[in-house]
């Protein structure tokens, strides 16, 4: 997990940002950018027993405000917001950080709406180039906590449980072992593998110094050429306590108790604090000497060269080589067995490393395959719903037009009807016409018009069907005399 804190300047000021087309479909309007001149301390949090390490594959390392490092300046804010796209419009408040000593660098803090944005916008950035002509990729950090502060001793000291992340020299990127691989040059300066890669130069890109060795033999940390101690477990070259006493930092370090003094040949027990080497000792109390056979005389002959303070010197000499031989062997065997103790501890860290990351790796996949998942499953989810409004929409137009369809129906039939009906009635008006245009004409052929004066008009049987209209064809009878 990660915490921020801003050693601030000054206060943020408002940004005025235009929007091209291409970025106007993911505008948010409620997006106000702001900048803001600091520098930015980024702590991650300590590996302990207690307290394991904590993945983005863990709830708890998610937020919803997220942290881009090493921005590169040809980025504008417009270009920035334009390189997010869609996610733009999920911000819900955006901080450009700015430093004036990194004139070609500069980071962004974003809260985004909720966590799944956040999480969204991780894994579709996180390690993505800006532009495709270029090698600046982005990088993304879960901060756990913001602190803004006007003391440079507050913003630079860490929470408890907390240490910095050191920046690259040269691509100013913070340098997190878990997102990049990190290599030490010899005085200590760390670099990006992908970085100090492409320097052809022996030197070290930020002192200086020389990382070829001479020839001549010099401590490993310091470089001085004088009082040098090489460790005779691992072979780590130092220099001695009249010195800078790395030699000994090292034996308090890596518990290798003997050193071998390269000038003088002797070798230091640091635990006894005293040469163990005592065969140079013993050389130089007691000479060497050649042990001659005895002489076979009972009397001293004084040609020989033989004493038997001679022989019993050598006897001793003798005596204590084979004592310091197998002392040697004792010692040998002894830091034999403790370097092999040490390379199975190794070995056992560098397999819990390796299976570390490869659980950091399956995390890392199991969490973005859940994200694609839960993706899919809203995007479908969003499918049915709206498929279901649409269904729920035809439904009630499906109604509407039924009930449409049955009175244009009901109408049609009324309307059906009343032309029946007057059909009808024209129908009867004809016959009744007929009937008088004949009448007329039976009187006009007659000839005897007076007899049929005062005579009487009986009316036709009708039909059963038109007998509504009996009373109008007696009406018209009537008139018709």
């Amino acid at each position: 997990m990660f915490t921020l804190k801003i050693h601030t300047v000054d206060f943020p000021q408002p940004l005025h940002t235009t929007f091209t087309s291409a970025a106007a479909a993911h505008r948010n309007d409620d997006l106000k950018p702001a900048q803001l001149m600091g520098v930015a301390h980024l702590f991650r949090q300590l590996l302990s027993a207690s307290a394991p390490a904590i993945t983005i594959a863990n709830v708890s390392a998610r937020t919803i405000v997220v942290f881009v490092v090493a921005v590169p300046n040809y980025l504008s804010v417009d270009d920035f917001l334009i390189f997010c796209g869609k996610e733009a419009s999920h911000f819900k408040e955006i901080l450009f950080l700015r430093n004036d000593a990194m004139e070609d660098r500069y980071s962004v803090l974003i809260k985004l709406e909720n966590r799944m944005a956040a999480d969204g916008f991780y894994c579709s950035y996180n390690g993505k180039r800006f532009k495709p002509t270029e090698v600046e990729v982005c990088h993304i950090y879960f901060a756990q906590a913001v602190e803004y502060t006007d003391s440079a001793e507050i913003a630079n000291t860490p929470p408890p449980d907390y240490t910095e992340l050191p920046a690259c020299p040269v691509c100013l990127e913070r340098l997190d072992p878990d997102t990049s691989g990190i290599q030490s040059t010899l005085c200590d300066h760390s670099f990006r593998c992908s970085c100090v890669s492409k320097w052809t130069y022996l030197s070290c890109t930020v002192c200086r110094l020389c990382q070829q060795q001479d020839e001549r033999p010099a401590c490993a940390i310091c470089g001085t050429f004088e009082n040098l101690w090489i460790c005779l477990i691992c072979g780590l070259l130092g220099c001695g306590r009249y010195e800078q006493g790395h030699a000994s930092e090292h034996w308090s370090h890596k518990h290798h108790h003997f050193s071998l003094d390269l000038e003088k040949q002797q070798i230091w027990d640091y635990v006894g604090d005293k040469y163990v080497h005592r065969l140079n000792h013993s050389k130089a109390d007691v000479k060497s000497v050649a042990v001659n056979s005895q002489c076979t005389s009972v009397e001293e002959c004084g040609t020989c060269g033989y004493s038997e303070d001679e022989g019993l010197a050598g006897a001793l000499f003798s005596s204590k080589i084979e004592g310091i031989l197998d002392e040697y062997n004792h010692l040998l065997a002894t830091q034999l067995d403790e370097q092999r103790q040490q390379y199975e501890l190794l070995l056992a860290e560098a397999k819990s490393g390796k299976e570390s990351s490869i659980k950091t790796a399956v995390d890392k996949a199991v969490f973005s395959k859940t994200l694609e998942l839960e993706y899919k499953w809203e995007k479908y989810a969003e499918e049915q719903r709206a498929v279901t409004t649409r269904n729920q929409e035809l439904m009630k137009k499906q109604v509407l037009l039924q009930n449409a369809y049955k009175e244009i129906e009901e109408r049609e039939k009324s309307r059906l009807k009343s032309k029946d009906e007057h059909i009808l009635d024209l129908q009867e008006q004809i016959r009744d016409l007929k009937v008088f245009l004949e009448a007329q004409k039976m009187v006009t052929s007659s000839g005897d018009s007076d007899s049929l004066k005062g005579g009487t008009v009986l009316p036709v049987e009708s039909n059963p069907s038109s007998s509504g209209n009996g009373k109008r064809r007696t009406k018209t009878g009537r008139r018709r005399n």
